[in-house]
């Protein structure tokens, strides 16, 4: 019965899907190849490189073009924007970003340590850089809780206290917007430079881990707001440690009107968090619980004069846009660690959440332009008195489940804040500063989720967990930027140690097949005799190269060392006897001749001399002549070999090392290969390398690897093709290179 006839349970056509293959005779034959024949058949030629530079100084009109789109994405997309398809819902998510963005500016003003004021113009001018620069169509980019408390850390520790308050916040504010110009000119100069990959050593758990420490940071730097407590400034290391102490010992003097307002502005954000997710099917646009909350809580606090009760409030709020102000470079000396720290941690969280949003609505998002438009977002916004910005999760999650399609969402966000800027701006003067905590602290439920991280990386990767947990704990004792760099250190040290540490393997054949598997996991896999395959897990470099020689030595069950040197011992103490051997020859000799010249002398008849004994002297010379003959006899390879000194010869004649995990050779690498091939010859054991890389074999080729012993002839395309080849040619001799015939 053939597949078209089966029918019935998957199980049966499982079956039967079984038998036929098994039924089916495949048979694949092709010639055994090595290296030279490789790339003697496949016409192999070194791969023609273009230089980069080159096409750096060409100038044509489309080459101009190009550019131009590539720097400036807007002309490139805003011409073919489908007008009746996309503004519909690029406004209504506009519009829903701005409501977000409102509260959450003049909040996060609060986390930088900054005016509330200065939230809003972080929320506006940056956003529409990005308008115009930016690849990514979802994000909303503009004030974000990391980033300000990293903000709020810098001001604390470099801002003078002693002067008066009004004096502390024009300085808070200078710093925090020379800060966003650095950051600019990091990211825009990594972007010029195609540094973008960088963040590719800010692995997952890495930045998770960050991020939550960076949520604790916040949500304590909110305590004070919350309880209505005076407490002194701390930074450095330990400080988050010492500011939760010494509130702690302050709740004693907690404001009672402070922290009712508060509790009660939590549970009603929350509580429209809850209806948003219940109705989120049913509502066009989520209900914009934290503006209703700020809008409720300032005609409170109006209504009710809470200042009565102690209550701090927003205070004053300018309208109107402020002129540029020109930021200070003598401050970039003292800015120059964190503002890197900064730039990193912000592009890290944008480019992450933007390559999620155009994986799943199919579009690129281009990691070298997204530092451009960043820094450029960062660098302008500072000249405006702005503090360096990110992207928000939460925000930009609602700008792309509300119908956003393209940057116009943020264009139209900003121009949304731009109006309350202008007009708005003073409505929210008697706002209580415990209701913007209250937003702040409830928006950090997603990060604070972020812990479940701990269950999941046990139990699917413990090294993940250790990342996760070295850099939270890090960043809550270190502060947030020398726990990066630490967490950056500990996360490409643990790199290092697992490419020390790989997993090294003795292949066997899976019978009736040429495959190759370890067989310590495959119980079916047997070992060639006579042949041992040797593989490990990782490319072999100076940082595990002494490592790799080790093992394959204790896994061959061979001590190499020993044999070399009891070798070694044996036919020195061969040389030595030969040359005591041919020592006394010559003194015999040297007395034979001595006697010779007397006998000449002596006259003896014929039938006399044949009867006359042979001196026993001469005997002994003609014995030790004999000896030293045997002794030249021991400079021939048979005499020098194991069997021959005695030794125990290894069970096998052949090595194969199998190179598929090599991707790349260095110094060290190489003078572990010449001497894998010296010693394993020294024990009569012919050395092949398989399956290694074109690149590779070019690295050995330029790293001077072949010579008159060591040639292309014992590199295999595959292991299967270098065990046959030495099953058909065993080692018989160490003294000779292994004489290889075309197949």
């Amino acid at each position: 019965m053939g597949l078209s006839e089966a029918s019935g349970s998957p199980g049966d056509t499982q079956a039967l899907l079984t038998m036929e293959l098994r039924r089916r005779d495949y048979h694949v034959e092709r010639p055994l190849l090595d290296q030279e024949q490789l790339e003697e058949l496949g016409h192999w030629g070194s791969a023609t490189r273009t230089l980069q530079w080159r096409t750096w100084f060409r100038c044509s009109g489309a080459r101009a073009r190009a550019l131009v789109l590539h720097f400036l994405p807007v002309l490139a997309w805003l011409p073919r924007y489908p007008v009746r398809d996309w503004l519909l819902g690029d406004l209504l998510s506009g519009l829903s970003v701005a409501i977000m963005q409102l509260p959450q500016g003049l909040a996060y003003a609060l986390l930088a340590g900054l005016p509330a004021v200065y939230g809003l113009y972080s929320s506006f001018y940056p956003v529409f850089i990005y308008f115009l620069f930016g690849t990514s169509r979802h994000i909303s980019v503009g004030t974000f809780a990391v980033m300000s408390v990293m903000v709020g850390s810098v001001t604390e520790s470099l801002v003078l206290n002693g002067n008066s308050t009004d004096t502390v916040m024009k300085q808070r504010v200078q710093l925090a917007s020379t800060l966003s110009v650095l950051v600019g000119l990091f990211q825009v100069a990594l972007g010029l430079v195609h540094f973008g990959f960088i963040v590719t050593y800010l692995s997952e758990p890495l930045v998770r881990g960050y991020t939550t420490a960076a949520s604790v940071q916040v949500l304590v730097s909110q305590l004070k707001y919350v309880f209505g407590l005076t407490l002194s400034s701390r930074s450095g290391p330990l400080s988050l440690i010492y500011t939760v102490l010494e509130v702690c010992w302050s709740l004693p003097n907690a404001n009672v009107g402070t922290v009712v307002t508060a509790a009660v502005a939590a549970v009603v954000l929350v509580l429209m968090k809850l209806l948003n997710d219940k109705l989120q099917r049913q509502l066009p646009i989520p209900i914009p619980g934290e503006l209703l909350t700020l809008i409720a809580a300032t005609g409170i606090s109006y209504g009710a004069n809470l200042k009565q009760f102690k209550v701090d409030v927003v205070g004053s709020i300018p309208a109107g846009l402020v002129p540029p102000v020109a930021p200070k470079p003598q401050q970039f000396t003292e800015l120059v660690g964190n503002a890197f720290a900064i730039a990193v941690v912000g592009f890290a969280i944008a480019i992450s959440l933007g390559k999620i949003f155009a994986l799943k609505h199919g579009y690129r998002v281009d990691s070298n332009q997204e530092l451009v438009a960043l820094g450029l977002s960062n660098f302008v916004g500072g000249f405006f008195q702005c503090f360096p910005i990110s992207c928000s999760m939460s925000r930009s999650l609602v700008q792309e489940s509300t119908g956003g399609n393209t940057q116009v969402a943020g264009a139209v966000s900003s121009l949304v804040i731009l109006v309350i800027i202008l007009k708005l701006g003073q409505l929210f003067q008697h706002l209580p500063k415990a209701v913007l905590a209250a937003v702040i602290i409830v928006n950090l439920k997603g990060m604070m989720k972020q812990f479940t991280d701990i269950c999941f990386l046990w139990k699917a990767n413990r090294m993940d967990l250790a990342i996760w947990l070295v850099t939270f704990v890090a960043t809550i004792l270190l502060n947030l930027d020398l726990g990066l760099a630490a967490a950056l250190a500990f996360s490409l040290m643990l790199v290092v140690v697992r490419t020390q540490l790989p997993h090294y393997s003795v292949l066997g054949q899976v019978p009736d097949t040429d495959i190759y598997r370890d067989v310590e996991e495959y119980s079916e896999a047997k070992e060639v005799p006579g042949v041992k395959v040797f593989r490990s897990s990782a490319t072999v470099y100076f940082a595990n190269a002494e490592l790799y020689s080790d093992t394959l030595r204790q896994k061959c069950g061979v001590d190499v060392d020993s044999l070399l040197s009891q070798k070694k011992k044996l036919l020195k103490k061969q040389e030595l006897k030969l040359k005591r051997l041919q020592k006394e020859e010559k003194q015999l000799q040297e007395q034979g001749a001595a006697a010779k010249v007397t006998s000449v002398s002596v006259s003896v008849s014929t039938s006399e001399s044949d009867n006359v004994d042979v001196p026993k002297e001469m005997n002994t010379g003609k014995e030790l002549g004999n000896a030293a003959a045997g002794g030249e006899n021991a400079r021939e390879p048979n005499a020098s070999t194991l069997r021959a000194l005695g030794l125990l010869q290894p069970d096998f004649h052949s090595l194969v090392l199998d190179m598929a995990t090599l991707s790349f050779v260095d110094t060290v690498c190489l003078k572990c290969l010449k001497n894998i091939f010296r010693d394993f010859r020294e024990i009569e054991v012919e050395v092949y390398l398989a399956a290694c890389h074109t690149p590779v074999v070019a690295q050995l080729e330029a790293g001077h690897f072949f010579d008159a012993s060591i040639t292309k002839r014992h590199l295999f395309p595959t292991v299967h093709d270098a065990v046959v080849f030495a099953l058909q040619h065993p080692r018989t001799s160490p003294a000779s290179p292994v004489l290889v015939t075309k197949l």
